[in-house]
């Protein structure tokens, strides 16, 4: 029951959002780059310890408030059948070892890792009962995410895609506090920075960063997109000027859009208070993500473009 217990408080259904380390792996032409690869394999280890680290210590800082919560009453801390110690000594344990690897790795990559667990400590500590700060924080930490994989292959990401990722961050931030609002509707006794936030102001926000993920992919495959080599999308190019073979990222926008426009619906029902379930549940927008990196894939190394 012991490790039960532990293995709920790391909370591994949450290292999905740890994936977001391949993204400059993918993006630079270096996903099957073996020793690239691993390397990013072994980084993406070391942030889910380092999530899961971080995890429990805000379930140990909040388990009186999770025990008026619906769902996180049943989390092992608050619900009594995992001491605060015991939960403190593995996180401590998680903590120091993702650093020691982290530094194995890279140098830089620690520091990221390590700005990463001040960030969380101060908001498990305050800054989470803040509002427009919480949103801020949950944002930075996807953002350290993606740039953790690219300074540890040492790729360069342009700033349409530093503009896609800070949109995309803020917008599955802020969908996640407008579902939680949808959910505890005044209750606001189990998170004290919904105070500051109302139905209108968050969905305000959650349609301003959603419009502005699906523009910043739009114009990162604009500016960015490899040059087509294939003889088929040569001739497209002779037949018109219409035709371009130097943006065939942009095949990608219609699914991006719909992915976004699933998600926000989903929101809207409040059923985000975990996107990082949704991604492994709902049909529709599983469908549309595999879809979408079957595309990306096939664009970038399907032998169609040269980067």
């Amino acid at each position: 029951m012991l490790i039960i217990n532990l293995i709920k408080i790391s909370r591994p259904i949450h290292w999905t959002k740890n994936i977001g380390l391949f993204a400059a792996l993918v993006f630079s032409g270096y996903l099957f780059d073996r020793n690239l690869f691993m390397r990013v394999v072994w980084a993406f280890w070391v942030f889910n310890l380092a999530t899961s680290a971080t995890y429990i210590l805000n379930d140990v800082m909040d388990a009186k408030r999770d025990r008026l919560h619906p769902i996180k009453k049943n989390r092992p801390i608050a619900k009594g059948e995992l001491s605060s110690i015991i939960a403190l000594g593995l996180a401590i344990l998680l903590s120091i070892t993702s650093l020691i690897w982290a530094e194995a790795i890279s140098h830089v990559f620690f520091l990221l890792i390590l700005t990463y667990f001040v960030l969380q400590i101060a908001y498990s500590f305050g800054l989470k009962n803040i509002h427009i700060v919480d949103i801020l924080i949950i944002a930075t930490g996807f953002i350290i995410r993606v740039y953790s994989g690219a300074f540890i292959i040492d790729a360069h990401l342009s700033v349409w895609f530093l503009l896609c990722v800070v949109s995309v961050a803020l917008f599955l931030a802020s969908g996640k506090r407008r579902a939680e609002l949808g959910a505890l509707g005044s209750a606001t006794q189990t998170r004290i920075s919904l105070q500051g936030y109302s139905t209108e102001l968050l969905d305000s926000y959650v349609t301003m960063f959603g419009n502005a993920a699906w523009m910043s992919w739009a114009l990162y495959t604009f500016f960015e997109s490899p040059r087509a080599t294939v003889p088929f999308w040569l001739i497209l190019a002779e037949v018109s000027r219409t035709t371009t073979i130097a943006k065939l990222l942009m095949i990608t926008i219609p699914v991006t859009i719909f992915g976004i426009m699933r998600y926000q619906s989903l929101i809207f029902e409040g059923r985000t208070e975990a996107p990082e379930k949704l991604l492994l549940k709902d049909k529709a927008l599983v469908g549309s993500v595999i879809i979408w990196v079957t595309m990306v894939i096939w664009v970038l190394y399907g032998g169609i473009a040269l980067i």
